[in-house]
């Protein structure tokens, strides 16, 4: 299904910006390929949070901007939801859309395998979609899905 289709069916609308500087995989992965396994997160979300992601912008990025590592207090990042989580009171209310940044330059640094980068970019997807709804890194390593 092309990706507008899958994009209005869900709710959600995944771009891919990409400026060719990635460092080279064994097997180059595809933007169409990488997209998917977004999808396929999506997808794999029980019906009653698929269907709460609302105006969520997915966005895949090749690497996180200096702006963006300063205000996560990280060295490098795989993912970055920017928002207010549904959990806050008024969250309807917001005129700006909540985003899921994921930085494809950073998951392929470090996951060279396809295989691997793929189950990575799912649960980075997974991950930042808990943000989303509320749910802390604090308590994600609780339930053991950090």
């Amino acid at each position: 299904m092309p990706l507008s289709g899958r994009a209005s069916m869900l709710a959600v609308g995944v771009s891919c910006q990409s400026s060719g500087t990635l460092r080279a995989m064994d097997e180059r992965i595809t933007d169409e390929a990488f997209e998917d396994w977004v999808f396929e997160a999506i997808d794999a979300l029980p019906d009653t949070f698929r269907e709460r992601l609302g105006s969520v912008a997915i966005v895949i990025a090749d690497w996180p901007t200096p702006d963006q590592l300063a205000a996560a207090g990280a060295a490098g990042l795989y993912g970055l939801y920017q928002g207010v989580p549904r959990s806050r009171l008024s969250a309807d209310q917001v005129a700006i859309p909540s985003t899921i940044t994921i930085f494809r330059g950073q998951l392929e640094a470090h996951y060279r395998a396809p295989a691997a980068l793929r189950d990575k970019v799912q649960h980075v997807v997974r991950h930042e979609i808990a943000h989303h709804f509320g749910i802390s890194d604090e308590r994600l390593h609780e339930i053991n899905r950090y």
